[in-house]
């Protein structure tokens, strides 16, 4: 059967032909489908009858060929189907982590009838943006995250983790748990970017220890909807191995809106030589203007801490190096004499620095009832000693005034018991003979 020049362009259009068993001769010359490097061993592998193909006869080998090619096309083609699967599933389980995100932090509540929804309506709809375009929505789609929700099904996970590259994404607090699995040396020794995108920063300070343990070639950090909100903050950063890239997005850390936040990042983390700040190389100007907008808040923080309660926060190497100093000049340490010169050796570059430091809200709620525990302790403990000393004056005022006839009573008991020397004697050694049997 000849069908030349019918524009043929999908293979849909011929396997129509191979419900006949009478065709054992084909030709599609001058149509599109012709052209298609799949042409051949598609219309082989459906027409199984044929003989001759484009006025050339058909092998074994050939026929073999085409099966081969056919079944790594199926398998590329499925590949390709479970690609596209997961990269659908990892769009949505990061639209589902988002909705999470906006449940936490009490966006999605509208209040339209309280006169400030309107001014706290602009950060909910730049958040709801950045939603959807974590989730791959069009902008006009992603204007309403209930549109968005509505194309999540059931069963996402609430949080992902995902390597790309040398970036190690943690999306959702849940992630954190996967830092304390099992990596792999290599896999741990190609991460140089981490970023962490719907997660409370609060939540990210206790995991930054395993980082450097975890992950010793890392050397950028990314934060986008995290919660960065002061710049106080950033004192947890300080504990890091080594840092020559910062990033924090806009989205979801007001901290950003302020004017002096890189400066106070290069002051703080200033023992890391940071490189870039938002994709920005820090120059040496930044250096010297960090130092003087905020060297002056350090040395009053430190000027008024305790001297003991500095000490803890330089670390064992500088105590020992104090330690060092001071016994060399014949002095004990932690001695009240040279305080203030102790003080200044103390207060180096980073002396300073290490006063400054951050607490989470959790473990301020966690040192806060503790302290209330303990308030409690300590108030009853001096209540029952007020108690006891409150009776025992009362019982001291009472034998104050019965100590006279007392005392006149004990000594007249005396006298007419020994008026009888010889009776006195004899009971005496009769009690005890009795005390010893």
């Amino acid at each position: 059967q000849i069908l030349q020049f019918l524009s043929y362009q999908i293979v849909e259009n011929i396997l129509c032909l191979a419900d006949s068993a009478s065709i054992s001769e084909l030709t599609l010359d001058g149509n599109p489908i012709a052209q298609e490097a799949w042409y051949k061993p598609t219309v082989l592998h459906h027409m199984m009858q044929l003989r001759q193909l484009d006025m050339k006869k058909i092998t074994e080998e050939e026929r073999r060929l085409a099966s081969v090619a056919l079944r790594k096309e199926e398998e590329k083609r499925r590949e390709s189907h479970r690609q596209t699967l997961l990269k659908e599933k990892k769009r949505l389980t990061i639209c589902n982590i988002a909705h999470h995100w906006e449940v936490q932090q009490n966006r999605l509540v509208l209040k339209l009838s309280n006169p400030e929804h309107l001014q706290g309506e602009e950060p909910c709809q730049n958040n709801r943006k950045a939603a959807a375009e974590a989730c791959g929505f069009p902008e006009e789609e992603g204007r309403s995250l209930e549109t968005i929700l509505g194309k999540v099904v059931p069963g996402l996970e609430s949080h992902l983790v995902e390597i790309d590259g040398e970036m190690l994404c943690l999306y959702g607090s849940g992630a954190l748990e996967s830092l304390d699995r099992n990596w792999s040396v290599q896999t741990a020794g190609n991460i140089v970017t981490i970023s962490f995108i719907f997660i409370n920063f609060d939540e990210i300070i206790p995991v930054l220890s395993k980082l450097k343990i975890k992950f010793p070639n890392f050397l950028h950090l990314k934060f986008k909807e995290t919660n960065l909100t002061t710049l106080q903050q950033f004192n947890a950063l300080a504990h890091l191995r080594r840092l020559e890239q910062l990033t924090v997005e806009s989205e979801g850390n007001p901290v950003v809106a302020f004017t002096l936040w890189k400066f106070y990042v290069l002051f703080r983390l200033n023992h890391f030589n940071l490189q870039k700040i938002n994709g920005s190389e820090v120059t040496q100007n930044d250096m010297i203007m960090a130092e003087r907008l905020f060297g002056i808040l350090a040395y009053v923080a430190s000027s008024n801490m305790p001297y003991y309660r500095l000490i803890s926060l330089l670390g064992d190497c500088r105590k020992k190096q104090l330690c060092f100093l001071l016994e060399a000049k014949g002095k004990k340490f932690g001695t009240v004499s040279d305080n203030g010169n102790n003080r200044r050796k103390l207060e180096g570059e980073n002396g300073t620095r290490s006063v400054l430091t951050y607490i989470s809200g959790v473990l301020q709620m966690e040192k806060q009832e503790e302290l209330k525990e303990k308030k409690t302790f300590c108030q009853g403990y001096i209540q029952q000693l007020v108690k006891e000393a409150a009776e025992i004056h009362v019982k001291y005022e009472s034998l104050q005034k019965l100590w006279p006839q007392m005392f006149v009573e004990l000594v007249r008991d005396a006298v007419i018991e020994m008026h009888h020397k010889d009776s006195h004697r004899r009971q005496c050694l009769q009690s005890l003979a009795e005390e010893k049997l």
